[in-house]
């Protein structure tokens, strides 16, 4: 089966894209040749003319190829929406963070937390620490990655707390979710998919984005962390 099409997606769908496309795969023989970085990784070396036929991306980044004329605009997609959650070791204490005093009083005490320079999650996390005015006290002792899954961190017992789309903490064995930031103070990234104007495959391309938005595929997301 040779390489048909060529994916690039976020860090927080890889999961379910490795469900998917083997999915894809074995139904259509049409073989996917997928990577995964964050959004903020992708983005220039798709400007500097990294070769795709599809990209999934957060809503705000493919607005932004969009605008610059790298994806088909007609082609675009809404797949998932997801939250950033909070993990833990598996077999530590799962604190509180059920509202947002209690979030703030968990991360002042933990040793370190661990949390994304780059992913949609951190730039979020950043942004609530200065809304919680604990930014300082948390930065002093993060363990900030600069891609990649935080939750590692805390196998490898460099982190108490590790802070990232649950999609992205359930890909890590070995840790336990507490569950999702309070909504109140989340903002869900929504995560898109299109396919580029300089696709060499687009006929496999489109046919792809198709499966992708189907409602066959919601139990994956859903399995993986994600709403459809």
């Amino acid at each position: 089966m040779a390489v048909s099409a060529r994916l690039l997606s976020t860090l927080g769908l890889k999961g379910a894209v490795v469900s998917l496309t083997a999915q894809f795969e074995a139904a259509t023989g049409i073989r996917i040749d997928a990577d995964f970085a964050p959004t903020l990784v992708l983005l220039p070396r798709l400007r500097a003319g990294e070769a795709a036929d599809v990209v999934i991306l957060t809503r705000e980044g493919l607005d932004e190829l969009v605008r610059e004329g790298l994806v088909v605009a007609e082609s675009q997609a809404d797949l998932a929406r997801s939250f950033v959650g909070i993990a833990v070791k598996a077999g530590a204490p799962h604190p509180d963070i059920a509202t947002p005093s209690a979030l703030r009083a968990t991360l002042l005490v933990a040793r370190s937390v661990a949390y994304s320079r780059l992913g949609a999650s951190g730039v979020f996390f950043a942004q609530l620490l200065e809304h919680l005015e604990i930014a300082s006290e948390i930065n002093a002792k993060a363990t900030i990655i600069s891609s990649g899954f935080t939750a590692e961190r805390l196998v490898s017992g460099e982190a108490d707390l590790a802070v990232q789309q649950i999609s992205e903490l359930k890909q890590v064995p070995g840790v336990e979710i507490i569950g999702p930031v309070p909504r109140e103070l989340q903002r869900p990234a929504v995560f898109s998919a299109a396919r580029m104007a300089s696709a060499q495959c687009p006929t496999d391309a489109d046919r792809l984005l198709r499966f992708l938005a189907s409602p066959e595929v919601a139990s994956v997301l859903r399995d993986t962390g994600l709403e459809p």
